[in-house]
């Protein structure tokens, strides 16, 4: 229990006051916000690591540019593509207006993150590519995933 100290007032009273013993050990406001936000800054970088490997173990996407092309002749084309995605790719088919092409190399390739190949695409049915005429190519990967390019037969 507590002691109590009683105080004689100017005016006549006594007024009664509680002596409250301080502790020395404890931690200033200050101190104790300080750590309160070290410790918030330090649980919030954990979480923002931990999701940020969630991400790029989810989303490992397929990314293929293609960046060129050459007319090699009346029912051929040849594409040039670069992987800029994160990992590896397997090329797997080729279209040409939705509709499956003869393409060379004509087996599944794989094509390392950062290199880049060129696919020949034959036009499908033994039809020539009319000059003038805009189509709508495809390179597909084994992933399922279709990369589409447009080229115009001069």
């Amino acid at each position: 229990m507590l002691p109590l100290n009683y105080t004689i007032t100017p005016k006549g009273g006594i007024e009664r006051k509680m002596k409250i013993l301080k502790s020395k050990k404890a931690l200033s406001p200050v101190v104790a916000s300080i750590i309160l936000i070290a410790v918030t800054v330090a649980v919030s970088i954990a979480v923002a690591a931990w999701m940020g490997a969630l991400t790029f173990t989810f989303m490992k996407t397929e990314e293929l540019k293609i960046t060129g092309y050459t007319w090699v002749s009346t029912n051929q084309i040849n594409l040039t593509m670069t992987n800029t995605g994160p990992a590896d790719l397997v090329i797997s088919g080729a279209q040409v207006d939705d509709q499956t092409a003869t393409w060379l190399p004509g087996v599944p390739t794989t094509l390392t993150k950062g290199t880049s190949t060129s696919v020949l695409i034959t036009k499908p049915g033994g039809t020539n590519f009319a000059a003038g005429t805009k189509y709508n190519l495809a390179v597909l990967t084994a992933a399922g995933n279709k990369f589409p390019y447009s080229a115009t037969k001069p």
